[in-house]
């Protein structure tokens, strides 16, 4: 029986398909070998212990170094200082001055002229202390005292603060009482006004009534706030 010239070829391929895989499996294999003979793997075992020099030293502990002296070194370095170059001493920070927040600092009654204003009614006294630009607002600071004999209640959204111009201006009112005692002691308190509604403003006006009676009129004029 004869044997079909193509089927025969087909099995002739398939031999040769397969020696060629085999060859280049083996030589793959042993081109790997040769190039991880030089590699070994690190010993990560937690109980090994590093092996002393053969000279008998004991092995030196690693220093940390500090950020800032590194990045000093490497400024030094940029600059042409050389390797020698020594760290420049940071200047310490005192503790309580870096923890303490800058505030608004009020200019004394006495220091600026037409200070201060006062306004009486009914026993409750308005008196403006000063005046001065701090953080994009100018700032006034008011004491309110009452001395007659009955609490008074006051709410803030009432006050009316105009310009020379008679233009009504938003303020916002820190640390004034919403009931004030009639003990006879001034409690202090800031408004603040933002100064982008001053360009063109000398002088403010500010009228404060009780709440909810409304029978005082305190008022208190001609305020300057060109400093």
């Amino acid at each position: 029986m004869k044997i079909n010239s193509t089927v025969a070829l087909s099995l002739l391929l398939l031999v040769l398909m397969a020696v060629a895989g085999y060859v280049s499996a083996v030589w793959g294999f042993t081109i790997g070998s040769e190039a991880l003979e030089s590699v070994t793997q690190p010993d990560t075992r937690p109980t090994s212990k590093a092996k002393a020099p053969s000279g008998g030293s004991q092995q030196r502990a690693v220093v940390m170094l500090k950020e800032q002296d590194i990045l000093t070194n490497v400024r030094a370095r940029i600059e042409g200082k050389g390797k020698n170059a020594k760290p420049e001493p940071q200047p310490q920070k005192n503790d309580t001055q870096s923890s303490a927040k800058p505030k608004a600092q009020l200019v004394v009654a006495a220091n600026q002229p037409g200070f201060p204003l006062v306004n009486r009614d009914r026993g409750v006294m308005l008196e403006v202390v000063s005046a001065q630009y701090s953080g994009g607002t100018l700032q006034l600071r008011l004491n309110l005292k009452n001395e007659s004999d009955r609490t008074v209640r006051f709410l803030y959204s009432f006050m009316d603060v105009t310009d020379n111009h008679g233009r009504p201006l938003i303020a916002n009112a820190e640390g004034l009482p919403e009931k004030l005692p009639p003990d006879g002691k001034p409690i202090s308190g800031i408004l603040s006004i933002p100064s982008t509604a001053l360009d063109d403003v000398e002088k403010l006006s500010l009228r404060l009534t009780d709440y909810p009676e409304q029978q005082l009129k305190l008022q208190v004029s001609e305020i300057p706030v060109k400093i």
